[in-house]
């Protein structure tokens, strides 16, 4: 195979797999609305999804329930087999059972169907094939035909697996959205690694303390708000009252910018050149909303103020990586 096929082939099984996403898409109908309608259901009394499937789908199934679990919307995975040999037991009366096959013919998945339908709770199929064996036990066929799979032979789940689990991640999401899942309520659920700091953190736990804040009064000159900005290593000082009240900010980035226009501005008193106003944020704020604030309006030190103005701290953007939040 020489590389120019390698590549070529490459290509072939990106726009099969493109090829199936966008078939799924454009044929999703009214029963995947149904289907989050009886999710609603099922969490507004208490109840979870179980998810069933066996091979390549019982892979996505268990990625499908996590993702699920980790947005607000309880759900498990059973795997059919173990199911039949107690697991059964997993099933509440309460729940939505979930079962996944791209033919509708899976074995191993019909025979646990019979089982579980004595529990009385809903059953929902997924399958390329709504008119398949799978039909006779559901209460809801949510249908998801693609193509053809990227595989030569069109047998190996490929482009099939990949439909089923963006279908999974957009049930998980439009259900995040649909039972008002904040941001806060992912924070419970992830409190480790990276993920977690950056929605549990507030930036009481990353500013800087009054003891690292250089202040300067207004009618001191540049060159005094220099020698505090070096002595205590920020990036910018804070401009304040008797009251220690936040009057404005002056950064490094703005003595650059006038120095080259004004040869004595180090003599020059800093309330001509402060920024009025600057944006501010309060001990409370969370850590993701600060991360934003830096990203979108492009400042690299954010003042922290209580409700009357008065500075209780500084965020410095190279204090951010130390805390894993960027």
């Amino acid at each position: 195979m020489t590389d120019e096929r390698i590549y070529e082939q490459a290509v072939e099984v990106f726009n099969s797999e493109i090829d199936g996403l966008t078939a799924v898409r454009d044929n999703l109908d009214k029963s995947f609305i149904e289907l989050i309608n009886l999710c609603r259901k099922t969490y507004e009394q208490n109840g979870k999804l179980v998810i069933v499937g066996v091979g390549k789908s019982g892979h996505i199934g268990l990625k499908i329930a996590a993702t699920l679990s980790s947005t607000g919307s309880p759900a498990v995975f059973l795997h059919p087999v173990e199911a039949m040999h107690g697991d059964l037991g997993v099933i509440g009366e309460k729940d939505t059972v979930l079962a996944l096959s791209y033919s509708g013919e899976t074995d191993e998945l019909l025979a646990v169907l019979p089982a579980a339908r004595r529990f009385g709770v809903p059953i929902v199929g997924i399958t390329g094939y709504p008119d398949s064996t799978l039909s006779k036990w559901t209460d809801l066929m949510v249908p998801m035909k693609v193509p053809a799979e990227a595989c030569p032979f069109n047998l190996a789940p490929t482009a099939s697996t990949t439909a089923l689990l963006a279908l999974g991640d957009a049930l998980a999401i439009v259900l995040l959205e649909n039972r008002g899942f904040a941001k806060e309520d992912y924070a419970r659920l992830h409190p480790a690694g990276a993920i977690g700091k950056s929605v549990t953190l507030k930036v009481a736990d990353v500013m800087r303390g009054i003891d690292r804040i250089p202040f300067v009064k207004p009618d001191q000159p540049i060159q005094e708000a220099l020698m505090t900005m070096t002595r205590l290593k920020s990036g910018s000082v804070a401009v304040v009252d008797n009251d220690h009240k936040l009057l404005g900010i002056f950064t490094d980035g703005d003595f650059r910018r006038h120095i080259t226009v004004n040869k004595k501005l180090l003599e020059e008193s800093i309330r001509d050149y402060m920024t009025e106003d600057p944006v501010t944020v309060t001990e409370d704020t969370m850590a993701v909303s600060l991360l934003s604030l830096v990203e979108d309006r492009h400042i690299d030190d954010v003042i922290v103020v209580d409700a009357g103005r008065v500075v209780k701290g500084l965020v410095d953007i190279q204090d951010l990586p130390k805390f894993k939040l960027i």
